[in-house]
């Protein structure tokens, strides 16, 4: 029989449930100020004083961001970027794994020594861009997607995950005379769902987020990322560059922080577009790798 709840019961709920919700404002209206600064015309949020709804509701913000040829190249880079390395940073990692989870693999712990070794010890950032230079990665858009293709830390979870899949599944498929990849693509992968999943939602998060990559080993202007002219605005305030530009914006009542603020509700825009396809598997493969009992 259910008890009944006290005055002290009732009491708490209450403090806990006022404690939720100023923890949920505070968390929330960052995110909801920067979107009413998206649809307020920028000069009238420079004077300040807007909390609750835009004073001076426009469009022109996310207009001007639409026209602006360099925002929609660095935003289709980035779109391009996390696709192409969340597939390669997946399914590399993945075949990686897999070849590392059989226990009679040759050399086996020699190549566990080598992943532990280099996820400890770093060349730096000089070395690491003398490696790239020397590949030909350097200003090319393979820099943004070939380093990333093994993923170390998801490798020792993957390889933790494959483990615990059984043997007997595959080794039935080579009785009927199937190959390995066949295996991995036909057997494991269906059952792997969970860690995929995991995999895809963090490195493509990894991918849409990185802009170091783009500073540092491109100077290709068509090669930057949404990311990257993001912090562009930061450091240099995204000062106009000509009087075109700057007439530009002074017709729409633009501002370089309400660009800043479009940029930043653009961005969020894909992660949260695909985190509810994931969120099913999101649960269970976040419990990857875990020590059971």
């Amino acid at each position: 029989m259910r008890r009944r709840k006290t005055m002290e019961d009732r009491v708490l709920d209450t403090i806990i449930s006022i404690i939720l919700i100023i923890v949920v404002f505070v968390t929330l209206y960052p995110f909801y100020y920067i979107l009413l600064i998206t649809f307020n015309a920028g000069t009238d949020t420079a004077s300040g004083g807007m909390y609750l709804w835009p004073r001076q509701f426009t469009f022109g913000n996310y207009l001007y961001f639409l026209e602006d040829p360099k925002w929609i190249s660095a935003f289709g880079i980035s779109l391009l970027r996390t696709i192409v390395g969340t597939f390669l940073g997946v399914l590399f990692t993945g075949l990686v794994a897999y070849g590392l989870a059989k226990r009679d693999l040759i050399f086996r712990k020699s190549y566990f020594t080598i992943v532990v070794i280099a996820m400890n010890f770093s060349g730096g950032i000089i070395a690491f861009y003398i490696v790239l230079k020397s590949l030909g990665l350097i200003n090319t858009f393979g820099v943004y997607v070939i380093p990333g293709m093994l993923n170390l830390f998801f490798l020792l979870i993957a390889i933790s995950f494959f483990t615990d899949i059984p043997e007997e599944l595959g080794e039935s498929a080579r009785i009927d005379g199937a190959s390995e990849v066949r295996i991995f693509a036909k057997i494991i992968l269906p059952v792997s769902m969970p860690l995929l999943a995991t995999m895809s939602l963090f490195i493509g998060s990894g991918q849409w987020n990185a802009w170091l990559d783009s500073a540092y080993f491109v100077q290709d202007e068509g090669l930057r990322t949404l990311t990257y002219r993001m912090m562009q605005v930061i450091n240099q305030s995204m000062v106009p560059s000509g009087d075109a530009q700057a007439a530009a914006m002074s017709r729409s009542s633009v501002t370089p922080f309400s660009v800043q603020a479009t940029a930043m509700v653009v961005s969020i825009v894909p992660i949260l577009g695909v985190y509810p396809f994931l969120q099913k598997y999101f649960v269970s493969g976040m419990m990857l790798g875990s020590v059971k009992g």
